[in-house]
């Protein structure tokens, strides 16, 4: 079994090194599985790149970088080193360049795709915490259980429900579905998710927590508010009208 985490990053040297020290803290055992941080580096104006190279010439968990000369979009960004970069009979984690991966989120995704071995999605809960790692009261991030797709398709278009960055999903699935959306520019992982379940993929519910969310000032999220978030769920859900009509779940108001 093998796990490629997955980082685009643009002008994060302030929490990058975090990032990667979490994911270089994972410890498989006692499971036998391998794993590896890839990371895009889009075209940082500051010194991501240079701190990147000398990071990845240290020993240990393989730190795998490719440098763009242009700023991607983060779907682009993550198709472009899933691609390129990650085995074909791999596993995917996707992490933001200013959250912290928990030191045995890996062992417990290992441990149920282990139990669960016919499923190619995992969805866990996560912690939100400050710029400073300190942890928000009544902000922590839960997955809900589904009998269905379809139900889990409802909830998302009816804004009761979201998936973000805490999930594991199986490189073959990432293909069969054709990977993130290159033209949209917010909420590209939830549109990918939404294909996942109209491909007809239910998540299995993690019972560990996955990672640290951080916010600041300069998340990518900032500005999101209930009516952002609805016209992102109306441009996700009119792209695919026709499926999730068949399956009788409304379009946003």
């Amino acid at each position: 079994m093998h796990f490629s985490v997955i980082t685009p990053t643009y002008n994060r040297l302030q929490f990058l090194p975090e990032t990667v020290a979490s994911v270089r803290a994972s410890v498989s055992a006692p499971l036998d599985f391998s794993f590896e941080h890839l990371i895009c580096e889009n075209a940082s104006t500051d010194n991501t790149a240079e701190w990147l190279r000398s990071e990845a010439e240290k020993d240990g968990v393989p730190l795998r970088v490719r440098t763009q000369a242009t700023k991607l979009l983060p779907g682009p960004a993550r198709n472009l080193i899933i691609r390129k970069d990650a085995p074909a009979d791999g596993w995917l984690v996707p992490l933001d360049d200013d959250d912290v991966l928990l030191q045995r989120a890996l062992y417990h995704y290992a441990a149920e795709i282990q139990q669960h071995s016919e499923q190619p999605w995992f969805v866990a809960d996560f912690l939100r915490v400050d710029e400073e790692r300190r942890y928000l009261p009544n902000e922590d991030y839960y997955a809900w259980k589904f009998d269905s797709p379809a139900d889990m398709l409802r909830a998302i278009f009816r804004a009761e429900h979201f998936i973000q960055g805490n999930v594991c999903y199986s490189r073959a699935l990432f293909d069969e579905v054709g990977g993130y959306d290159e033209e949209i520019e917010m909420a590209e992982d939830l549109d990918l998710y939404v294909r996942f379940l109209l491909a007809g993929h239910l998540p299995v519910i993690c019972p560990h927590i996955s990672h640290l969310h951080r916010f600041h000032t300069n998340n990518v999220s900032i500005g999101v508010d209930a009516d952002k978030h609805g016209a992102d769920l109306r441009v996700i859900y009119d792209k695919y009208a026709d499926q999730l009509q068949a399956l009788g779940v409304e379009r946003p108001g």
